[in-house]
């Protein structure tokens, strides 16, 4: 098995973690957290493939998932966000370099907002009582999906 080949495979593996993710979370409002440790214990399969060295690279690959892990447990502990959602982008920025991390959050936020509004309206639609729960992992599954696409379908990337 090549190495391209090897990484591929394993984007394509990331890949349907994250549609399953999308899928759980949009019918349950819940990210396993087998998932979530798939998506985690996977990152340094991908370090190693890519050739990352031990120091700096995957010292800084592990910074950056405890940073926005941290950052994000913030927004769980006030209620903005859900315990499987943190966890899947935290496992996600063991994935990303920090520059594709923050783009990848961008990314969240903007399509957070159309879930948000699409979830709202559907639930006001149907005369739900209480408040929406909002499958923010659909969100970060299609910006995860939306980074790993980039650099095969843009020919400028």
């Amino acid at each position: 098995m090549t190495g391209e080949f090897f990484r591929l495979a394993l984007i394509g593996v990331l890949g349907a973690l994250l549609i399953l993710a999308a899928i759980t979370d949009l019918r349950a409002r819940i990210i396993s957290n087998r998932l979530n440790l798939a998506v985690a214990l996977l990152a340094p399969v991908w370090w190693i493939a890519c050739g990352l060295s031990f120091w700096p690279d995957m010292a800084v690959q592990l910074l950056v998932g405890v940073i926005v892990f941290a950052l994000f447990a913030a927004l769980f502990a006030v209620g903005m966000m859900g315990g499987g959602d943190v966890k899947l982008l935290g496992a996600l920025a063991l994935w990303f370099p920090w520059q594709a991390t923050m783009t990848l959050i961008m990314l969240m936020a903007l399509l957070g907002g159309v879930v948000t509004i699409a979830t709202v309206v559907h639930h006001r639609m149907k005369k739900k009582p209480g408040q929406p729960e909002i499958p923010y992992g659909v969100a970060i599954s299609i910006a995860a999906l939306w980074m790993l696409g980039e650099r095969y379908l843009n020919q400028f990337a």
